[in-house]
């Protein structure tokens, strides 16, 4: 019986529409796309329009990347310019040595 894949719960809060979400909002798709096709589910929270959310997540800085799913929960800070950072960073892809 095969079991179903996993989907992956991705959470970006970011501060407001600037250059900075924009560009860690980008790269998040182009990694998801490449590596996580059909198996990922991208929520953005804007912390200017829900700063409450913060909290739950331990939010010090923005943008803030939280897997969610599958666990242990990871967080990346920064514009996630940095592709093998995030992908080790997320458990998509083993650090290379």
């Amino acid at each position: 019986m095969k079991t179903k894949e996993e989907i992956w719960e991705l959470r970006l809060y970011i501060a407001g529409n600037t250059a900075k979400s924009q560009t860690a909002l980008t790269n998040l798709k182009k990694y998801c796309e490449e590596h996580l096709k059909g198996k990922y589910v991208i929520e953005v929270i804007d912390l200017l329009i829900k700063p409450q959310l913060a909290e739950g997540d331990q939010i010090l800085a923005v943008p803030t990347l939280v897997k969610k799913v599958p666990e242990p929960i990871r967080k990346i800070i920064g514009d996630l310019s940095n592709e093998e950072k995030v992908l080790v960073g997320l458990n998509i892809r083993p650090a290379s040595k």
